[in-house]
């Protein structure tokens, strides 16, 4: 069953709608002011036409801030919704992508790789912002195989759901330098927004839409 989860951007509305309450806020203030200001001048000293000028200019400029602001909020939502759209198109397609970085959900993440050889190294997690979270040595059989995470890090700690990315440094029995491959083909089933990045799950793996090499119509 395929589905698709909506894109998840409260937090930049929120921030949108926080600037747009304040720009509002000072433009009251400053019509409030400036009508006070006229009402309550002295007839026979009224206000300088050059200030009162002034003062309309930045009246406008506030206003034009506004308006400008909400277009902006318009264009955003409108580019927002068609980058999501044309992420549905993945959906059905098969697609080749590095599998290196896979969601951390419910304290359950897991990597699927292959390797030609025999091999003993080290491998590291990383998480969204580079920094290592995980790590420790490691043997892997020649084959195809999957490396399963909990979650657990270095420090003792629970790490927290999101994209990681795992990377090995392994050699064969005669110490030369083993590669272990990370790249997932298969079709695709859904699209989830709910992490603040698209991404893809096929089968059981997920992973971000920008780790995607190649795309093609399934066999």
């Amino acid at each position: 069953m395929t589905t698709v989860s909506p894109t998840s951007s409260a937090s930049s509305q929120s921030g949108s709608a926080t600037s747009q309450a304040g720009l509002i806020a000072d433009y009251e203030l400053f019509l409030s002011i400036l009508t006070t200001q006229i009402q309550n001048q002295d007839p026979l000293d009224p206000l300088d036409s050059a200030e009162y000028t002034s003062q309309l200019v930045q009246y406008s400029s506030v206003e034009q801030a506004i308006k400008q602001n909400q277009n902006l909020e318009e264009i955003i939502a409108s580019l927002t919704s068609n980058q999501s759209m044309g992420y549905v198109s993945y959906i059905g397609n098969e697609v080749t992508a590095d599998a290196s970085t896979t969601t951390l959900s419910g304290s359950k993440a897991s990597w699927s790789y292959s390797l030609e050889e025999d091999a003993t190294g080290e491998f590291e997690i990383r998480n969204s912002a580079g920094s290592i979270v995980y790590s420790g040595e490691i043997e892997l059989a020649a084959g195809d195989g999957t490396f399963y995470w909990g979650g657990q890090t270095d420090s003792g700690q629970q790490a927290v759901d999101g994209l990681y990315t795992i990377s090995f440094d392994m050699k064969d029995a005669s110490s030369r330098p083993e590669t272990v491959k990370t790249t997932v083909s298969g079709v695709v089933d859904s699209v989830d927004w709910s992490s603040g990045e698209a991404v893809l799950k096929v089968g059981s793996q997920e992973f971000p839409v920008s780790s995607v090499v190649s795309v093609a119509r399934p066999s």
